[in-house]
Order: C-alpha cells, then sequence, then structure tokens
C-alpha cells in the first residue's frame, strides 16, 4: 500500500459524484495523493461514497464494502471509511454488521472526516473540485434535497429539504471551470425545478441558466432532472433562444395513469402531464426529452400498464429509462400501501415497456441519417472516435461513433459529423 494516497470508489448519481470531487479537492489541500475509481486500489485508506437509492444500487454499496473489508483483513488497505446516501441512512446497522468499517460518515456530515484525519476543513476551497469527469464537461450540481415527498421516494430521507447554493457561487464556479478549459456543463439537481424557492420565494432557474450562457467558454449547457409538477416554464423560451443551451431535458414522469400518480404522491394529473410535453415541444423545436418510468407501482394493474404502453407510443420520447417499483422502508408507499404485484409481473411489464422504447429509440435515430450534426469528442479508440450530439448526456444518453479518416480528431473539442446508420443506442458518422 501507499503512505499517504487515499483511494476514493464512488457509486450512485453524478449528484454522489460532485461530493467526491469536493472532498478530493480538500484532501489534496491536506497534502493527500488522491485516485478515483482506480483499478487498482492501494492507498492507505479507501473511502467508498454509496448510494441508498433502490434495493440494487444499496446491495452494490454493501457488495463493495465487504469486498474491501476483505482487502483490509488481508493487509491490502488500512482504513475503510464509508460515506454518503446509504450511510446516512442506515447508519446504525452498518455500524452493527460491517465492524470492518473504520468510520461511518452521512451524506452531509463528510467534512468532519478532515478532522478525524487530523486536517481542518477548507472553508476557501468549499466550491473548488478535483474533477474526474474528461477535461470538457463536468456536473454542476446547484442545489442538494428534495421537498416533494414521492411516495415511493428514500431520497428526501437521506438528504433532507430542499436547499439551493447561492446563484452567485454558481456562476463563480462554472467561471472559473470555463477558464479551466470545461466546455460542457451538465446542470444536476434532485429536484431542479424548484431552484431559487428556499432563496428568493421564487423559481430562478431560468434566471441561473441565462447567466450561465453569458459566461465566455461555455458552449453546451444540459439540465437533468426537473420536476413535472410546478414546472418553472420561464426556462423554455432560455433554452429556445440560448445556442450554448441544449434542446435536452430530463424530467422523470414515473407513470401516466391519474390513479397511479395519485397513489405516486406525485401532486400531477394525466392531462397536465398532457400539457407540459405538448408545450415542451412546442416552445423547444428539436427538443429531446429524457424521462424515467415506473412499473408495477401499486396500484398498477393491467389497465394502468396498458395505459402506460399507449402513452409511451403516443410521447415518442427520445430518451427513456424505466425501473420496477421495490419498497423502500420508511416511505409514505410502504406505510400506506401494499406491494402485492409479484416481481414476475414487474419484470415482465418493465421487458415489455423498454421493449417499446427500443423501437421508438431506433425510429427517432433513423430520422438523423444523412444530417450533419454538431459533437464533442469525449474519447478515442481503436477504429472510432466517440463523441455526443447536444442530445446525448454523458453515461447515459447514446453515443456517436466516428469513423476514423484522413482527418485526425481532438478529444475534447467540437466538430461537425455526417451520420451514415443508426442503431436503436448508437450513431455512425464519418467526419465531414
Amino acid at each position: 500500500m501507499r503512505k499517504n494516497k487515499i483511494d476514493i470508489i464512488s457509486l450512485g448519481c453524478s449528484k454522489n459524484l460532485v461530493d467526491s470531487e469536493q472532498l478530493m479537492r480538500q484532501f489534496e489541500a491536506a497534502g493527500y495523493r488522491v485516485a478515483h475509481n482506480a483499478s487498482r486500489i492501494d492507498g492507505e485508506t479507501v473511502v467508498v461514497n454509496t448510494c441508498g437509492f433502490i434495493a440494487d444500487a444499496q446491495q452494490e454499496s454493501i457488495d463493495t464494502i465487504l469486498r474491501l473489508g476483505e482487502a483490509k483483513r488481508q493487509g491490502k488497505i488500512r482504513n475503510l471509511i464509508v460515506m454518503g446516501c446509504l450511510a446516512e441512512r442506515f447508519r446504525a446497522d452498518l455500524m452493527e454488521t460491517l465492524p470492518e468499517v473504520d468510520r461511518f460518515y452521512g451524506k452531509f456530515d463528510w467534512k468532519g472526516m478532515l478532522a478525524d484525519l487530523g486536517h481542518a476543513y477548507r472553508d476557501d476551497l468549499a466550491r473548488e473540485r478535483h474533477l474526474t469527469t474528461p477535461d470538457h464537461y463536468c456536473y454542476l450540481k446547484i442545489s442538494e434535497g428534495c421537498n416533494r415527498f414521492c411516495a415511493f421516494c428514500a431520497i428526501p430521507l437521506m438528504t433532507g429539504r430542499h436547499t439551493s447554493v447561492p446563484m452567485q457561487s454558481l456562476l463563480d464556479e462554472v467561471r472559473k471551470l470555463a477558464d479551466g478549459g470545461v466546455k460542457e456543463f451538465n446542470v444536476i439537481a434532485q429536484d431542479l425545478s424548484s431552484y431559487g424557492l428556499d432563496l428568493e420565494g421564487r423559481m430562478m432557474l431560468p434566471e441561473l441558466i441565462d447567466r450561465m450562457a453569458d459566461i465566455d467558454g461555455v458552449e453546451w449547457i444540459r439540465l437533468h432532472y426537473a420536476y413535472p409538477a410546478q414546472f418553472p416554464y420561464d426556462i423554455l423560451p432560455v433554452m429556445a433562444s440560448r445556442d450554448n443551451v441544449c434542446s435536452y431535458l430530463d424530467i422523470a414522469l414515473q407513470h401516466i395513469s391519474d390513479k397511479v400518480l395519485t397513489n405516486m404522491r406525485r401532486h400531477i394529473s394525466r392531462q397536465e402531464t398532457l400539457d407540459l410535453l405538448e408545450r415542451l415541444r412546442r416552445e423547444v423545436p428539436g427538443i429531446h426529452i429524457r424521462t424515467t418510468l415506473m412499473v408495477g407501482f401499486p396500484g398498477e394493474g393491467e389497465q394502468e400498464f396498458e395505459e402506460l404502453m399507449d402513452f409511451v407510443r403516443e410521447a415518442r420520447f427520445e430518451r427513456m429509462g424505466a425501473f420496477a417499483y421495490s419498497e423502500e422502508a420508511g416511505t409514505w408507499a410502504s406505510e400506506h400501501l401494499d406491494d402485492n404485484i409479484p416481481d414476475e409481473v414487474k419484470q415482465d411489464r418493465l421487458q415489455q415497456l423498454m421493449a417499446l422504447q427500443e423501437d421508438i429509440s431506433l425510429d427517432i435515430q433513423e430520422q438523423k441519417v444523412g444530417q450533419t450534426l454538431r459533437v464533442i469528442v469525449d474519447r478515442e479508440e481503436d477504429d472510432y472516435y466517440i463523441g455526443r450530439t447536444q442530445w446525448d448526456s454523458p453515461e447515459v444518453d447514446p453515443e456517436v461513433l466516428i469513423k476514423k479518416g484522413e482527418k485526425p480528431l481532438t478529444v475534447g473539442e467540437f466538430t461537425e459529423v455526417r451520420i451514415t446508420e443508426a442503431l436503436p443506442f448508437e450513431l455512425m458518422a464519418i467526419p465531414t
């Protein structure tokens, strides 16, 4: 093991990743060498930033901790530290069942980790990060927590009430990152729609994005995780008029049946959802909408599931993910609704829904064949450069495979390509 080196492992969402990046910057300022998600763990200390969202993510976190616990027993690492959402939610249980872990920290008290290791937290570095993404893009977390309290969701139990980052602090961070070469800013929050309500009692997302778009060097801004109820419609003219605000919106709708939406406590109806989608597409021509849907929630019978399938056929989402409901302890649904839909039924519905979406995705992708599109080049492989369009968020959306030819491309730069072939979740292209 290497002394004075800390390995950090981030699990879960990009919001967790930002926390890890901020922690890495603090460690570096304290004199440590830091590695993130390294293929070879060789530091004295390992920090696992856990996810506690759904059962599969929780299990991944537990499995990772157990694997590292075995490495500790073998003398390969000295200190094992666990932080993040899972530790925030189940700390007492984890302390009892995972004695190989030296210290536990939750979602917000990880700053004490520095003190426990003999170093002071640097407030002057609070908004600084060691980026773990490629140099040309990053995630920008503009708020933490959520006030919506959907029936199925345990996130408010872990992250607390919605808290926005002050706008000037975010603008200063963006300016510094852009000066350092970041071109693409993926704006994230548990609830983008509510940004600013706790600061000034008004929805400030449109103003924030408009001001971000004025900053030199900011070439793409992409919006993730808006909430459909009380949507900030003033963001739409900003998206339509600013060339560097991508025509892309990630907005989790979860379902379309009024019965299921009511059970989910989503604060929105079927018709309000349809009106929202119509307005998004009308005011931002060419917008690509990414959504997430859930199957198997209590109250979803065959009629409600068919209603969901019909909705997906008609809405034709450019990007869509889905998952089967799993009961989470402490949520409203776990205490008031009977999770009586068999797992095999949930999985069958999930497969049907995703098969339908694959056909829709392929049809939408094929419409791009022959078009010339602007892409950013993420990486170089043996036969292709790998890039993304403005409609493709890192990690979760399709990529563009650009065949190598006489014209060399530069990772981190934009280029024009002509689309030659479409697959459900990839595009093939050649440089123009």
